[in-house]
Order: structure tokens, then C-alpha cells, then sequence
């Protein structure tokens, strides 16, 4: 497993390192986002779309509705799943019809953690702390094969 680590210094470089990733991402990625409220995920979901060519007016969490569809150089599934219980409820909703279309485009899952034994295994994990008001360490890792090269591409520069 390849883990990189990154603080960020502001909302502007927590979406910007976001966007590093959607430039790169291919079909088929799964990218679970990890952390408490207001600690950065939506933004950085907001960075990848933005990579791949979504425009930014049309990204918004989808806490009520719970997914959002974008298009883009590849289509986006943005899963927020605050609002869910249990990986039942996650089954319920139709949830596994999205991991089989995720093939064909991205999918971005905030609060991932509750349905992690759902999760692809090759799938980018990022989990988001709070460091101060605008502070975050954000620690990706890449389990399995797709996003291995691009966290190593990263620890690099």
C-alpha cells in the first residue's frame, strides 16, 4: 500500500490537490473520502470534478438527495452517505447499480467509511483531519493497483 500525505493551508489547496487527482484518474475509480463535518471532502470532491472537466456550478453535496450525477472527460457519481445507517441501507438504495456503472466513469463517496466492506478493493482512500479553522492533513492511500503510480508520481514531486 502507497500512502502519501499532504497538509493543506487553505480550502483553495485542498480543491487544487483534488484536481491534481482528477486530472490523472481513470474509469473505473473509486476514490472513498473519509472525516467529520466540514473538514474538507466536498471541496475536495470539487477539485476532481473540476480535473475532469465538470463544471464547478453543478457540484454540491448530495446530503439530501444522497448522489449526484456530473459529466465531464468521464462521468462522476458523487455519493454522500451521512444520512445512512447501514451498509442494508446502502444495499437498499440501489448502491450496487452505481459500483457497476462506476466502470465507466468515478466514483466519489463521502463518509465511505460506512460502507468500506462494500468498497472495490482498488479504490483510493482519503482521510481528512482537522488541524486548525483552515488546516488539514490529508492522507491518501491507494490500495490495489490504479491509483499505486499516482500517490508514488506524487511523493515524488
Amino acid at each position: 500500500m502507497v500512502i502519501f500525505n499532504y497538509i493543506s493551508e487553505s480550502p483553495s489547496s485542498t480543491e487544487s490537490l483534488g484536481e491534481k487527482i482528477g486530472n490523472v484518474i481513470e474509469a473505473g475509480s473509486v476514490i472513498a473520502l473519509k472525516g467529520e463535518l466540514g473538514c474538507g471532502k466536498t471541496l475536495f470532491t470539487r477539485g476532481i470534478c473540476r480535473g475532469l472537466g465538470v463544471p464547478l456550478r453543478t457540484v454540491n453535496s448530495p446530503t439530501f438527495v444522497l448522489i449526484n450525477e456530473y459529466s465531464g472527460r468521464l462521468p462522476v457519481f458523487h455519493l454522500d452517505l451521512y444520512r445512512l445507517s447501514s451498509e442494508e441501507d446502502a444495499m437498499e438504495l440501489g448502491l450496487a447499480d452505481y459500483f457497476n456503472r462506476a466502470a465507466e466513469g468515478v466514483m466519489i463517496i463521502e463518509w465511505a467509511e460506512k460502507i468500506m466492506n462494500l468498497l472495490p478493493n482498488d479504490r483510493l482512500l482519503v482521510e481528512f483531519k482537522r488541524l486548525s479553522a483552515r488546516r488539514r492533513q490529508i492522507t491518501m492511500s491507494a490500495k490495489g493497483s490504479r491509483f499505486t503510480s499516482i500517490l508514488q508520481g506524487f511523493k515524488t514531486k
